[in-house]
């Protein structure tokens, strides 16, 4: 079964950029924990990247999960002015572990996220490269945080 993804940037609703990244028991959690059991059942992985302010989530699975599990997200009144950055068909998963998770980033590395080539989900394999896709920048920033946790 072919496997697609989605990666999208938004802006947090007031009250979740009001918590900023002091979420532990935020409105954040609960829409992650909610996200989460949907997405088990949809097939769906994937990561939400927050500075605080704005969001970078990439979604991928089956088309039919994707579809409605992007469908939710589209709807959902946690974010305004979002911007899809790519979409499409991806060669395997790259993040299975998590049906939804949310990590805490720095401001910059999210603009600097938002600003790279999403194109065909392409991986350059050097994320401290200048020309960086954002699949290197994601995972990259990914693989930080599991080690540091």
């Amino acid at each position: 079964m072919p496997i697609r993804a989605v990666v999208y940037a938004s802006e947090a609703a007031t009250e979740i950029a009001a918590d900023g990244l002091g979420q532990v028991q935020g409105k954040l959690c609960s829409i992650i924990d909610d996200a989460a059991r949907f997405n088990r059942d949809a097939g769906v992985t994937g990561v939400l990247l927050f500075d605080g302010t704005r969001f970078l989530q990439y979604l991928e699975g089956p088309e039919d999960g994707l579809s409605v599990a992007y469908s939710r997200v589209v709807g959902a009144s946690s974010h305004t002015a979002l911007v899809e950055l790519q979409r499409g068909r991806v060669g395997n998963r790259r993040l299975p572990f998590w049906p939804m998770r949310w990590l805490p980033v720095e401001s910059q590395v999210l603009t600097r996220m938002t600003r790279a080539d999403w194109t065909s989900f392409f991986q350059r394999g050097d994320a401290t490269a200048p020309n960086a896709s954002g699949m290197d920048l994601l995972l990259a920033t990914v693989q930080q945080q599991v080690a540091a946790s």
